[in-house]
């Protein structure tokens, strides 16, 4: 990265330090006017004799002052302007890995209300433990006992974080700057989710563990230019933490080191509050802040039009039923709502959906600065066996991914989700849970 250094400008003037012109002139008439006064030959000769010297110590003295000031200022290229850049474009080398490639780890965030285990293969929410109504403590997410699954990718992105891009990038293509981009082609015809090896499946670094009054756990990853075919050297940031009793918050950044790239992250948990061995969740309710929906074609890739909820099953402006009418959705709910400028706010974050489970009264509140949510119902999940060798089948749980528009990088009318070296992607959830 280049930065450009704006100097302040000086404005220096020799004049008080340099004899003025008229003197000058003063001592030259001086000068010659004793050539021209033959009466007072001595005087002209002893002007004559010490004059020469004194001017030259004074000339010597003008220039030695000149050129201290002149040595002393800023260099004019420096200082030609004061103003500093709308972007600061910084070098900065390919990021070095570790010495040694960090081992898979399992962590826990603990703060005597509720409970995360969080890994960092693919910095994954493995497990989440909340009361319901009765205190009664529950694990509200999908996954598995082992850590096999992540890694070998065998894993449906359980609670995990997903990248460089999340979701579909139609036919694994993009052009960026007159360059095309051609990536692996893990969901046929399309991308799914950063490749065949995204953020998902590989292993993060731990860079702090705080076992404090706030629990937390920061991960990074540096991503390599060429990565799944993507350009550029990115280095991401994810750090989950307990800010309060019940709530746990993840903040994702990513910056580019050296080539302008796509950056779309998402959490990909999968959500049941009646517990990740109950069933599904079509009795859930559900509110999503969101009028509009991007419409998909036959292979789940937005057709770039906008289409408002108001009167269709994608409806949930209000909290309904997920159950009620997912029925009229060929193969379930699984699109990005365009989410509106709520007038809820917490800490910063608007408010994006609200779940309900009706049998232990959890509810689950998600907050977030993304323009879209994903929203899926597990439509693929098709006899999984998890954690404790429950059977997660279609509709085990649900998804709620605050993102980036799919497709962005091929629908120019949807938000850009390009990072240039010198600016950062920053993507905030909050997961605030209570009971009914």
């Amino acid at each position: 990265m280049e930065q450009l250094l704006g100097a302040q400008q000086h404005h220096s003037s020799l004049s008080p330090r340099t004899p003025t012109r008229p003197h000058l002139q003063h001592a030259a008439s001086n000068r010659f006017r004793d050539h021209h006064h033959p009466q007072q030959p001595h005087a002209g000769l002893k002007i004559l004799r010490v004059t020469p010297p004194f001017f030259l110590l004074l000339l010597a003295a003008v220039y030695l002052l000149a050129s201290a000031t002149i040595l002393s200022a800023p260099a004019p290229s420096l200082r030609a302007s004061t103003k500093k850049p709308d972007r600061l474009v910084v070098p900065v080398p390919a990021p070095v890995p570790p010495s040694r490639p960090p081992s898979p780890e399992l962590l826990e965030l603990d703060n005597g209300r509720i409970r995360a285990r969080i890994s960092n293969v693919g910095a994954a929410v493995t497990s989440l433990l909340v009361p319901d109504k009765n205190g009664v403590l529950a694990d509200v997410v999908l996954g598995f006992d082992s850590l096999d699954p992540y890694l070998n990718g065998t894993s449906p992105y359980f609670g995990c974080i997903v990248g460089r891009v999340a979701n579909r990038i139609k036919d694994g293509k993009f052009t960026l700057n007159g360059v095309q981009y051609s990536l692996g082609i893990n969901n046929p015809p399309n991308t799914l989710h950063g490749g065949f090896k995204g953020f998902d499946k590989v292993i993060w670094e731990v860079t702090e563990y705080n076992k404090g009054k706030t629990p937390s756990i920061t991960l990074k990853y540096y991503s390599k230019d060429g990565e799944e075919g993507f350009p550029g050297d990115v280095s991401v940031t994810a750090r989950y933490s307990l800010p309060s009793s019940m709530e746990l918050k993840l903040e994702m950044e990513a910056a580019p080191l050296n080539k302008a790239t796509p950056i779309s992250l998402a959490q990909h948990t999968y959500w049941n509050l009646a517990g990740h061995n109950s069933g599904d969740v079509l009795a859930h309710s559900i509110q999503i802040r969101g009028s509009q929906i991007t419409p998909v074609d036959q292979i789940s890739i937005p057709t770039g039009e906008f289409m408002q909820v108001s009167g269709t099953p994608f409806d949930f402006l209000t909290e309904g039923e997920i159950g009620d009418r997912i029925g009229q959705v060929p193969g379930g709910y699984d699109h990005n709502y365009v989410l509106d400028d709520s007038r809820e706010v917490k800490s910063g974050l608007r408010h994006v959906a609200k779940v309900t489970d009706p049998s232990s009264f959890r509810v689950l509140n998600i907050w977030g600065d993304a323009p879209g949510v994903q929203f899926y119902t597990g439509n693929f999940l098709a006899g999984i066996v998890g954690k404790g060798g429950a059977v997660y089948g279609k509709h085990a749980g649900l998804c709620l991914e605050t993102q980036g528009f799919p497709n962005a990088v091929n629908q120019p009318n949807f938000p850009s989700v390009i990072v240039h070296p010198g600016e950062k992607y920053m993507h905030t959830m909050l997961f605030e849970f209570s009971t009914k």
